[in-house]
């Protein structure tokens, strides 16, 4: 940038100062910086949950949303211990819920709920996400997503469905429904629905070694160890890569 560009950029910046929610976006978009593989640096996103913070103090939907993604991200790739993802976790299913009857058609709502939800219950236990209902909710707002829009996320809510039918344990005359079939049903729509995430690849290939199409699990954890990361979700990528390559020493 030469002198006089930056001399404009910095008067642009003080004439027409970001708001919160903007100063909370731009946080999250440079999330993955100073990351290695799938271990992130806490600066950018601790700030986005600040600038969220202030933002959803301001009535702003959208920061609600914002503040759920960072949530997510933050649980995932910056905490290192499950105390600190339970504290992060029930941050966000807190501030879902508070919203969730006021906007109730907000599709990003309902799947970035799902998605601090899951994780949730990964860190609490089958046993305490059972007593939740955890499935049973999941299965409700993975239903919404598909009716609100089923392409938001590339087949987002197609993907919870599946997820949730292969995840959640079978318990006769409390929770009969979760089935492997309809699990591969979901995780195959999801894949063809927009461009296929790494995550939903490697659950559909799951699923299918649970049904005994060893080869078919195998060429899609293939596809996942053999790609590159991308900018944007370099985190993510590498953290379906890392879980890929487990599977794959197990599976062949």
């Amino acid at each position: 940038m030469t002198k006089y560009g930056l001399i404009i950029f910095i008067w642009v910046g003080i004439l027409f100062p970001q708001s919160n929610l903007e100063k909370g976006m731009t946080a999250y978009n440079r999330r993955a910086e100073g990351s290695i593989e799938d271990q992130a640096n806490p600066k950018q996103i601790n700030d986005a949950i600040e600038f969220f913070q202030f933002a959803v103090d301001e009535s702003k939907v959208e920061a609600v949303v914002g503040l759920l993604k960072s949530y997510y991200f933050k649980g995932k790739y910056v905490a290192k211990t499950e105390d600190e993802q339970k504290v992060i976790y029930n941050s966000a299913k807190e501030l879902a819920l508070e919203n969730l009857d006021k906007y109730p058609k907000n599709v990003e709502l309902h799947f970035w709920y799902l998605s601090n939800l899951g994780s949730w219950a990964e860190v609490y236990g089958i046993l305490t996400a059972a007593k939740e209902g955890v499935a049973d909710q999941m299965k409700d707002h993975a239903l919404t997503i598909i009716e609100l829009n089923p392409n938001y996320e590339d087949g987002g809510g197609y993907f919870m469905l599946g997820a949730v039918h292969y995840k959640s344990p079978y318990i006769p005359f409390f929770l009969s429904w979760p089935d492997n079939d309809e699990a591969i049903k979901w995780l195959k729509k999801a894949n063809e629905t927009g461009e296929a995430k790494p995550v939903q690849k490697v659950y559909l290939a799951k699923a299918l070694y649970k049904n005994k199409e060893k080869s078919s699990a195998i060429s899609l954890l293939e596809e996942v160890t053999n790609m590159t990361p991308t900018k944007v979700e370099s985190l993510a990528d590498w953290e379906q890569i890392k879980k890929a390559r487990i599977l794959l020493k197990e599976y062949r």
